[in-house]
């Protein structure tokens, strides 16, 4: 299977991320869906969800159910 080419996309970077090197992710939409890259390794691998799984994932985020 091909691997998508996600390079010309818009990337933002998470606004919990920050300048000192930590946990950091960016965000690029797509038609139908996310993908995600970590900001310190932009050539590495990435993630893309759908719409719906996004949402699903980011609320379980926020209510804290993802926890370590």
């Amino acid at each position: 299977m091909r691997t998508p080419d996600y390079t010309p996309l818009c990337w933002r970077k998470s606004s919990h991320s920050d300048d000192t090197g930590g946990a950091c992710v960016e965000l690029a939409d797509l038609d139908g869906g996310v993908a995600v890259r970590d900001s310190k390794d932009p050539e590495g691998p990435q993630l893309v969800f759908g719409t719906a799984d996004w949402g699903t994932f980011a609320r379980r985020v926020k209510e804290g159910r993802l926890d370590l």
